[in-house]
């Protein structure tokens, strides 16, 4: 519950069979409300309604009863819990106004057995108080993953920075290649222009020479049809390269892609839901409240006078003399009949239009965190479908990517069809050859060894410019690694301090209280209370594998007092008077209840058992007190309660 909601909102607690309580209901304002009584008032079974009801378990049941019952109307809101004596035990049930009430028992309920007050009084781990509510073992599991996901972005970069060091070598080595690819398609083009210019008219047979020609024909159209294969090979590389780099970017734009847990998108849509129906409410209830000031403003303006003057007709509307010697200055009231003065109904009228624009307020705020939250729902769809296209995309490419390797295979082998065809046209070339042929066939032959040659340069540079590719895209994430792994290592930071944070805040609150109400309550002789943080050996936060166990610092507890000569000397937490004691107990919840953000959560802060202090004391600190909780309960007894504000609300029957 957001305590924040309902900070003008009066709350009202029907309570049965709790504590000594037969049957009770009490309603109460925000800020501070006295609980004023003799022992024996039921003043600290109301306190263990009130606990009851946010959902603890720190209560009792009457004597003469099975179980009580508490329920708590607050900000439109009705909460009710059972509580039923058990051979274990209180055992409750019902929906309380907390889900999980650890907070609110250590640092918010501070009765008498208040463990934070306790704490202080009997000497306890001070620490182990401040740290209860955070959940450890979590912590710890969140420490371990985010390890383990920085180490697999540091394995990754240790690869890459390998692929690094090998790249130039292998960029080194497709040079070479290039340059040898382009000699010797130069020396076979130089080879197959002298084949072209060769006259092969000599003086043979009719059917030699034709014979020999068609051959010699063959061989030259399929050299030609090995070299267009090659060609088409070359270009399938070219593409099947382009199509590895358009994969690289698009697979390091994924990897640069923030996280989106698609199941965070369920969460926002019920929080959005949640505020929207909140906001449906608000604005149905201030449209109705509208309705009420704008027809209370038409009476008082003399509108409406069917009304007034039908209510006026009654006999049980007239009033009595009083009533109607003051009648000129007063107004009928439409709700009860009766005579009151418009100064009354103008003022009634002034707060509920400050409760409407209050409520106006609270719209805008819902409609603030509307706009944040759809925000965030937006981004997450977003990387999501972002992911999805490139995920698609991917896919589409790795497909081209494939067929057209296929391709490249078949034209390979193509390839080495035509070559052997070749080897065997050459073969009967030799055998129609004459003398007159040797010079052309030499020419064929040099020519095929080159084509064997560059056939093997070429493969060798598609596997080289194959590895390059690879590697390159590889590389390519190495920024969007380094960014991932800049967050995790701040989330690292955050997880790792967040007990040092809180330990330091902890000490920070209780000295800076504890210094303010020395100086307002004024204790002969004492100095200083402060509380000081003593590091562990290493100086830092660790965890450790044992059962939900983090090491870290402790907590020393210092007095320091003067002597009546003026020497100031270091005193301990035994000595202190019962009522230095309780205040600093008091002072040390209060910090806790800083440190933890309470008043987030937890609209009431309880006080009992101040017997203690002087009452001069107990209402300076109640005004200090009051500055945290939207509800402050305070029982008392009557001669104490007396110090207190006479602005403050009393509750003297329950």
């Amino acid at each position: 519950m957001d305590s924040a909601a309902a900070t003008d909102d009066r709350v009202i607690f029907a309570v049965e069979d709790i504590g000594g309580i037969d049957s009770t209901t009490v309603e109460l304002a925000p800020g501070v409300t006295v609980l004023a009584g003799r022992n024996a008032t039921n003043r600290t079974s109301f306190l263990q309604a009130i606990v009851a009801a946010h959902g603890s378990d720190w209560t009792s049941v009457k004597g003469d009863a099975d179980r009580g019952r508490v329920e708590l109307e607050l900000g439109g809101e009705t909460y009710a819990r059972t509580v039923s004596r058990t051979d274990d035990g209180i055992v409750g049930s019902g929906s309380g106004l907390l889900a999980d009430p650890t907070l609110a028992n250590l640092f918010a309920f501070l009765l008498e057995d208040n463990e934070a007050r306790r704490a202080v009084v009997r000497g306890d781990d001070l620490r182990d108080v401040i740290m209860r509510p955070v959940d450890v073992a979590t912590l710890r599991r969140e420490i371990r993953d985010a390890e383990q996901r920085k180490e697999a972005i540091d394995d990754d970069l240790d690869r890459i920075e390998s692929l690094k060091r090998e790249l130039p070598e292998l960029e080194g080595r497709r040079s070479e290649l290039q340059t040898e690819i382009e000699d010797v398609r130069s020396d076979l083009r130089s080879v197959e222009e002298r084949i072209d210019e060769r006259d092969l008219d000599v003086d043979v047979t009719r059917q030699s020479r034709d014979e020999l020609e068609a051959t010699l024909d063959e061989l030259q159209a399929t050299r030609s049809e090995r070299r267009r294969v090659r060609e088409d090979v070359q270009s399938e590389q070219e593409s099947i390269a382009a199509l590895r780099e358009e994969r690289g970017r698009l697979a390091a734009e994924r990897a640069g892609l923030t996280d989106a847990p698609e199941e965070r998108l369920d969460d926002l849509e019920s929080e959005i839901r949640r505020r929207r129906e909140r906001k449906r409410e608000l604005s149905q209830y201030t449209t109705r409240l509208q309705n009420v000031i704008g027809f209370n403003e038409e009476l008082l303006a003399g509108e409406h006078t069917q009304i007034t003057d039908a209510i006026e007709r009654k006999p049980e509307s007239v009033g009595d003399i009083t009533d109607q010697l003051y009648q000129g200055s007063k107004t009928t009231c439409w709700t009860c009949g009766s005579q009151v003065k418009r100064e009354r109904i103008e003022s009634t009228l002034s707060s509920m239009r400050e409760h409407r624009q209050e409520t106006l307020a609270d719209v805008d705020a819902i409609e603030d965190e509307l706009d944040d939250l759809t925000d965030r729902r937006d981004d997450i769809e977003e990387t999501l479908e972002r992911r999805r296209e490139l995920a698609a995309t991917i896919d589409d490419v790795d497909e081209e990517i494939e067929r057209r390797q296929s391709a490249v295979a078949d034209l390979r082998e193509r390839r080495d069809n035509l070559s052997s065809r070749i080897s065997e046209l050459e073969e009967e070339v030799a055998e129609l050859r004459s003398d007159e042929f040797d010079e052309v066939l030499e020419l064929h032959s040099e020519a095929n060894e080159l084509e064997f040659e560059l056939d093997a340069l070429e493969s060798e540079y598609d596997d080289v410019n194959e590895e390059i590719e690879e590697m390159e895209a590889e590389i390519r994430r190495d920024d969007a690694l380094l960014a991932r792994r800049e967050d995790i290592v701040e989330e690292l930071i955050d997880l790792r301090t967040r007990i040092d944070t809180l330990e330091a805040e902890a000490t920070e609150q209780f000295n800076e209280r504890m210094a303010d109400l020395l100086e307002l309550l004024d204790y002969d002789n004492v100095e200083r209370i402060w509380l000081e943080r003593v590091d562990a050996p290493s100086g830092t936060v660790e965890t450790v594998e044992a059962d939900d166990v983090i090491e870290g610092s402790s907590f020393e507890l210092h007095v320091v007092r003067s002597s009546e000569g003026g020497t100031v000397y270091e005193d301990t937490v035994a000595h202190l008077s019962e009522s230095e004691r309780e205040v600093t107990g008091l002072v040390f919840a209060l910090a806790g209840y800083l440190v933890h953000d309470v008043h987030e959560t937890v609209p009431f802060m309880l006080l009992d058992s101040l017997e203690a202090i002087d009452a001069e004391r107990i209402a300076s600190l109640v005004e200090y007190f009051a500055e945290y909780p939207t509800y402050l309960v305070v029982a008392l007894l009557p001669e104490d309660a007396q110090a207190l504000s006479e602005e403050y609300p009393r509750v003297t029957d329950i």
